[in-house]
């Protein structure tokens, strides 16, 4: 079964405009944040809610920065598409390089991680049946992951699916894949309202 049949979806769900490579297209180097700065404030906030000193996270689809909470000692892994990107945040313990639109298994341990953070990245997702499929399997059990968006995107490499629906459905689209990878207790935050800046929305769950 196809993940578009498996997610109850049209077969051209995961389509994108711009076909070509990934990594081709994340080459450049871009030390830019995707949310301006009152989003990323509440976005550190509601990490600072989840995590707890010592936790062990996954910042997947991460860049120069990982939004998490200074001064709260934690031990961070970083993925990207990015090397330089990645090799210039200073929040990770390491990083590696992988697009998971190729190859969704993650090379990490299996309850490995306390919390997995995916911060404005899902909209790319090609296979994101798969890959939340891996993020619980490399969670402990009644760990967290953390799927954040705003309303920007590249949006030639977004996929049809997330195009076509408002923040709210998007929300309603990530709780599928959630309950449908196997999570529990999935909840929607609406973190910042867009009023005076970037709408910011996180949806999480426990493995």
């Amino acid at each position: 079964m196809s993940e578009t049949e498996a997610l109850g979806l049209p077969p051209e769900a995961f389509a994108k405009q711009d076909g070509g490579s990934d990594l081709d297209f994340y080459a450049p180097t871009r030390l830019v944040t995707h949310i301006d700065e009152a989003a990323v404030e509440a976005l550190t906030r509601h990490y600072a809610s989840r995590l707890k000193p010592g936790d062990r996270v996954l910042d997947l689809m991460s860049s120069w920065v990982s939004h998490l909470p200074p001064g709260l000692d934690l031990e961070v892994v970083g993925h990207g598409m990015n090397a330089e990107e990645l090799a210039a945040n200073p929040r990770l313990g390491r990083w590696f390089v992988q697009d998971l639109n190729q190859d969704a298994v993650l090379p990490e341990a299996d309850e490995a991680f306390d919390a997995v953070l995916v911060c404005v990245g899902v909209q790319y997702l090609q296979h994101p049946l798969a890959v939340f499929r891996e993020i619980r399997r490399v969670l402990k059990p009644e760990g967290v992951a953390i799927a954040s968006f705003s309303n920007r995107c590249f949006p030639t490499k977004a996929v049809a699916i997330w195009r076509a629906l408002d923040m709210s459905g998007q929300a309603a689209l990530i709780r599928l894949y959630l309950e449908k990878a196997g999570f529990q207790d999935v909840q929607g935050h609406l973190l910042a309202d867009g009023r005076s800046g970037d709408p910011l929305i996180a949806v999480e769950a426990r493995s």
